[in-house]
């Protein structure tokens, strides 16, 4: 009996090399360690960790969090320990498990955001890239509004990138606006050196016992398997707006979801709401991925990935 073919899973965002296409989404993996050991960092090609402000968050009361017949409504708030807390404690931590993170950031203006990331700059450990939350729907007023504004992008992208030389930045786009691919082009003109599509859309549920929201902001974050047709087309029309990689996000669940969004345009693509409900997704999509390049006939995903991007010209 033969051996099975040795496959790579081997992934490029740019010009940074991930040994595989999956990736721990923000806010759905703590700061990379609290799953440990159940899933250990090392299994995604990288991990983005949760969003980091200025200053310590508490995000916003419970409650934050309600199941959905296809997926999640979160309030979150972007509860999170602050920049000092994170260069500190968080980011020694992981690079101590020898895993550079993507380093997700949020911030209140263009200034506000540069600082931030010039002080992450200076930090001794190995950062992977960033990732510009420019449209978290769990704030008001600032937080939700840079990524429906193609100037606004632009100028919080243009000012990281201005401060951030170290490691590639990549802008994380919202689906709640009328043509992604143009916010998409603002990014790429400023510089942005990949884009994460797509964040949440806004949702909202009611208690028909009170007649009211469950939530304090009335409104929330969906994600889940409910978005993943709202964010394969989007990474479409973005990877037809743009040179610049593509980095999937939206309610993947299988090995056939990721498949898709590869198809789609992405370069990568990052696991969230799936995890909370199978821990063992990503090793699980990985050996399908692998066998899937070997009933193909391929030693890595890029014929794969040449030959569906050819295909969608």
């Amino acid at each position: 009996m033969s051996e099975p073919r040795a496959v790579s899973l081997a992934a490029q965002v740019g010009e940074l090399r991930l040994a595989n296409p999956l990736l721990a989404a923000s806010g759905c993996f703590g700061y990379g360690l609290e799953c440990d050991p159940l899933l250990p960092p090392e299994t995604f090609g990288a991990v983005v960790t949760k969003t980091i402000t200025p200053l310590a968050r508490a995000g916003n009361p419970m409650p934050r969090i309600a199941e959905t017949p296809a997926g999640m409504l979160n309030s979150i708030g972007l509860e999170n320990v602050g920049l000092a807390a994170f260069l500190a404690d968080k980011l020694p931590a992981l690079a101590a498990r020898g895993v550079a993170p993507v380093v997700s950031i949020a911030a209140g203006s263009a200034e506000e955001f540069a600082a931030l990331a010039g002080r992450l700059a200076a930090a001794p450990q190995a950062i992977a890239a960033l990732e510009l939350n420019l449209s978290c729907p769990n704030l008001a007023p600032h937080g939700a509004n840079f990524a429906t504004d193609p100037l606004a992008v632009e100028r919080v992208t243009r000012a990281v990138k201005d401060v951030f030389p170290r490691a590639p930045v990549w802008a994380k786009l919202s689906p709640n606006v009328a043509d992604i691919g143009l916010v998409a082009r603002a990014a790429e003109a400023a510089g942005a050196d990949a884009v994460s599509a797509i964040n949440t859309l806004v949702g909202m549920d009611i208690d028909l016992a009170t007649g009211r929201s469950p939530f304090a902001r009335v409104t929330a974050g969906l994600s889940g398997p409910a978005i993943f047709p709202v964010a394969l087309a989007a990474v479409y029309r973005v990877a037809q707006s743009v040179r610049i990689p593509v980095v999937a996000i939206g309610g993947a669940a299988s090995t056939e979801m990721v498949l898709k969004f590869l198809a789609a345009g992405a370069s990568a693509v990052q696991l969230g709401t799936a995890l909370y409900i199978d821990p063992g997704l990503p090793a699980r999509v990985l050996a399908e991925l692998a066998d899937a390049l070997r009933a193909r006939g391929c030693a890595d995903l890029k014929p794969l990935r040449a030959q569906w991007l050819e295909a969608s010209r």
